[in-house]
Parts: structure tokens; C-alpha cells; sequence
């Protein structure tokens, strides 16, 4: 009896040994540290070009210091960027799926630490938002824990092999070499073989492919459809058929589509938090992070040098009007589009410069009659935009726009100078029809009266479309897919050739 409890007592022990040692191993490796990195890794995106840009947006004067900062180091001018700046760390382009793998490992037990390069002034907001780190190593006034330094730091404070480590960039394999093991998280492939010829990879988070229609969608192309406005002239001053004029209106076109697209990518990148908080917005390229801040950075000179140089074989007269066009979309883009009415004005303006634009490679100017109705028609249609952006944020419950200094009460208000401001061009387009002008320039031009009517219609349409919420872009984009818009546009055409 006593060697059968006996030999029973031997088989539980032996049983019990292999769960034990498994527990043993998980205690282990629990209470090995697991540091985070930032910039590229927990986030799709880079805290100090973020703030580089948020310090454009809200200290541009500090701008023109950046080169004094840096020449104390790089440290000191992530600092002073710090204290000028605010980040809005609740919608930053997170790493989900990361993230859900560290909520996993904080439930486990283990302790978590951000170390990172970024301002720890950050860092600890970051920290605060998410909620699992026990501990964050950032840089400071003193010191850019970046590479070296913040492999120096890990190891005397856990020793060689004594922390896990999860990062992304070839810097990061100064780490990794004295990390007991390494996570990949949306790392490149070269880097990733290298760090497997120095460390065991514990875990690898893949990288979603960049795509090339991610590069062209942040230059925005549906927008260059606002570009045919440079062929109004040439229609208006009856040059159907002049080839030559057609062409240089076509690299015109280009010119001008390049620099508009220029100009989008920094007024994305100025706009990265408000556009986090919109409703379709956010998945705009930059703001979602499938296209780095860094290579936007890139794209935006090369855009406006090729804009430039396509418009040195046009007329000084467009490239004169091109850097005017240039010089107030940056003025809109960095200030003008925050402070009430000026922003839809400036809109207005620039609808009409590219008219303008357009008439400098025809060597006729504008009629005043045609600047004075495209001044009305485009100010309504720009109240439609900031209409119906701010539709949007009155269906979120929200009570104003974010970046815009237009709250939900001034809906009915903006509504009334739209509709207004798009029948008085319906009025300058009448009190034309019956000049002089008109007439010199029309064979039967009492047919161009049937325009109005036709804009009449136009116009009553499009504004029930955006107060029933269904505008959901640039309202000339939207006339351009319509196609009770595009019919209406082929009947006016038709109209115009018979007066002709």
C-alpha cells in the first residue's frame, strides 16, 4: 500500500515538473521589460515633423528661429518646438494592431516603457492617452535620446540582453544588438534581415505596402478639374478653333495643376489635425499616414519647381499671375482659411484668378462683365464648401469646425449669403445681355438670354443638394460628375454658339 502511494506521489511530480518549468519560463519573460519606440513604430508617423508642422500652423513667426535651435543641437530645438506647439495625440495615426498587442502583454503582467527621440513633452502625453506604458524615456533640453544614446541607457538600466525592444528603423539595430529580443513593426525588409543576423525576432507587425495611388491621391487630381476654368477665356473670346492659343491653354492647364497640387500638400500637412477629426478627411493620405510627412516634405518643391518651369514657355504675363495664384493659396493655407468670410473670399478669389490665368495666354483681358459674374458665382460656391463642412460637423453633434472659426448657429446665416451671392451673377449675366458690349460681340445675342434661366436652375439645384446634406466635395468637382450639371453646361455651350 505504501509503495503504490508512493510510486502515485512520483508520477504527479513528474507530471507537474513540465507545467512548472513552462510557468517558470512565462514569469521570466514577463519580468523582462518590453521598451517601445515612437516615431515610425507605435505611431505611423514622426512626432517632429508633426510638430514642425503644428508650429507652422500656430507660431509661424517661430519658424525663422529653427536654425538658431538647431545650432544648440538637436535636443534643444525638439524642445523649443515643444514648448511653442500643441498636438492633438488622440488622433495620431496609431499602429492598431500594435497596440492591441501591448494591451495583451500589459494584461499579462509585463512591464511596459516608451523610449523614444521624440520630446518627452509628448511622449508622456502619448503615455497618458493610451494608458500602458509604467514608464517613458524621451528626450529633453539636454539630450536626443536617439541610436547610441538610447542604447546606452537601456543597457545600464537592464544590462546586455536584459529588455525586449520594439522598433522599426535601421537605427534601431544599434539597439536591437544588446536587446535580448527584437519586434518588428513595419520594418523594411533590408532592415529586418540585418536585425535577424544580430538578435532573435520575437515577433514581426508587417508594414502595409506604400502605394503609388496613395502618392497621387495626396496631390489631389480630381481637384485640377477647377483648372478648365483657364479655357472660359478662350471660350469667351471666341477662339474655338485657334489651335495654337488651345495648346498654350493646355500646357497652361499643366502648369497650373502642378502648382495647385504643390499647394495641397502643404495645406494637408497644416491641416493634419483638423483633418483627423473630420468624417471623410481622415482618410486623406497624409492624414492617415499612408503617405509620410517626410516625403510630402519632398514632393511639395519638386511639384512647384516643375509648375515654374512648364510656365517659362507661356507668357510672362500667366507666370506673373501663377506666383500671385501661389502666394495667396500659401497666405490661405497657413492663415486666411481660419479667420471668418476672408477665407470663402479668398476661395472666391482664387476661382477667378484662374480666369485671369487663363486670359494672360490669350492676348485679350477679361471683360469686367465676366470677372464681376464669376466674382458672385464663385463666392456662392465657396459658401457652399465651408457649408457644407460644417453640415458635416453639425451631423456629429459637434458645435463648431475644428481649424475654422465657424460655429453650427452660422449654417442658416451662410446659406443666405450663398444663395444671394449666386443670384446677383445671374443678374450681372442679364444686365449684360443688354450692352453694347453684348451686342458688339454676338451676332444674335438676345438668345444669351435663355442663360439665365439655365444658371437660374443651376443654381437652385446645387444649393438643394448641399442643404439636404448630399455635397459631400468641392462643388465644382461635383458639377463636373453630375450629370444634370454636365447637361446643363452643353445646353449653355449650345446657347452661346447660336448667339455667336
Amino acid at each position: 500500500m505504501h509503495d503504490k502511494r508512493e510510486g502515485a506521489n512520483v508520477n504527479q511530480r513528474i507530471q507537474l515538473q513540465p507545467k512548472h518549468k513552462k510557468t517558470a519560463v512565462n514569469t521570466r519573460a514577463r519580468r523582462i521589460p518590453l521598451c517601445v519606440d515612437l516615431d515610425g513604430t507605435l505611431i505611423r508617423s514622426d512626432i517632429l515633423l508633426e510638430s514642425f508642422c503644428a508650429l507652422i500652423r500656430q507660431r509661424l513667426r517661430s519658424v525663422a528661429l529653427i536654425p538658431f535651435w538647431l545650432l544648440s543641437g538637436k535636443a534643444h530645438l525638439k524642445q523649443q518646438i515643444a514648448d511653442r506647439v500643441k498636438l492633438d495625440v488622440t488622433v495620431l495615426p496609431f499602429r492598431k494592431e500594435f497596440v492591441d498587442y501591448l494591451r495583451t502583454q500589459q494584461r499579462q503582467g509585463r512591464r511596459l516603457i516608451l523610449v523614444t527621440a521624440s520630446n518627452e513633452k509628448f511622449a508622456r502625453e502619448i503615455s497618458d492617452h493610451l494608458g500602458l506604458f509604467d514608464d517613458v524615456l524621451a528626450s529633453n533640453t539636454k539630450v536626443n535620446l536617439s541610436g547610441k544614446k538610447k542604447s546606452e541607457l537601456l543597457r545600464s538600466k537592464f544590462g546586455d540582453a536584459g529588455f525586449d525592444y520594439a522598433g522599426n528603423a535601421r537605427i534601431d539595430l544599434k539597439i536591437w544588438r544588446h536587446a535580448r529580443r527584437a519586434i518588428l513593426v513595419g520594418s523594411r525588409p533590408d532592415v529586418a534581415m540585418s536585425a535577424r543576423e544580430i538578435t532573435t525576432i520575437d515577433r514581426t507587425f508587417e508594414n502595409q505596402p506604400r502605394k503609388a495611388i496613395d502618392y497621387l491621391r495626396a496631390m489631389r487630381p480630381h481637384q485640377w478639374s477647377k483648372n478648365f476654368l483657364l479655357f472660359v477665356h478662350l471660350f469667351a473670346a471666341h477662339e474655338w478653333f485657334n489651335s495654337q492659343l488651345i495648346g498654350q491653354t493646355a500646357v497652361a492647364f499643366i502648369s497650373f495643376s502642378l502648382c495647385s497640387s504643390s499647394v495641397y500638400l502643404l495645406n494637408d500637412l497644416l491641416d493634419l489635425d483638423s483633418d483627423r477629426h473630420h468624417p471623410q478627411k481622415r482618410f486623406r493620405p497624409l492624414a492617415a499616414a499612408s503617405v509620410p510627412i517626410g516625403h510630402a516634405f519632398t514632393m511639395i518643391p519638386v511639384l512647384l519647381v516643375g509648375a515654374f518651369s512648364t510656365a517659362l514657355f507661356l507668357p510672362i504675363e500667366f507666370l506673373l499671375v501663377l506666383a500671385i495664384y501661389y502666394a495667396v493659396t500659401m497666405a490661405y493655407s497657413v492663415r486666411l482659411k481660419r479667420i471668418t468670410i476672408l477665407d470663402v473670399l479668398t476661395l472666391a478669389g482664387l476661382y477667378s484668378l484662374r480666369i485671369i490665368a487663363g486670359a494672360s495666354v490669350v492676348p485679350e483681358m477679361p471683360s469686367f462683365w465676366l470677372l464681376a459674374l464669376s466674382m458672385f458665382l464663385f463666392f456662392s460656391l465657396a459658401i457652399i464648401k465651408r457649408y457644407t463642412e460644417l453640415l458635416a460637423i453639425a451631423g456629429k453633434g459637434l458645435s463648431s469646425a475644428k481649424g475654422r472659426n465657424y460655429n453650427v448657429i452660422d449654417l442658416e446665416t451662410l446659406i443666405s449669403l450663398g444663395i444671394t451671392s449666386g443670384y446677383m451673377s445671374v443678374l450681372v449675366l442679364a444686365l449684360y445681355i443688354d450692352t453694347p458690349d453684348a451686342d458688339s460681340a454676338y451676332t444674335y445675342h438676345q438668345v444669351l438670354w435663355l442663360l439665365c434661366p439655365l444658371l437660374m436652375y443651376w443654381l437652385a439645384r446645387i444649393w438643394l443638394v448641399t442643404r439636404r446634406g448630399q455635397m459631400h466635395e468641392d462643388p465644382l468637382v461635383y458639377a463636373i460628375k453630375d450629370w444634370r450639371s454636365r447637361m446643363v453646361a452643353v445646353i449653355g455651350i449650345i446657347i452661346v454658339i447660336i448667339a455667336a
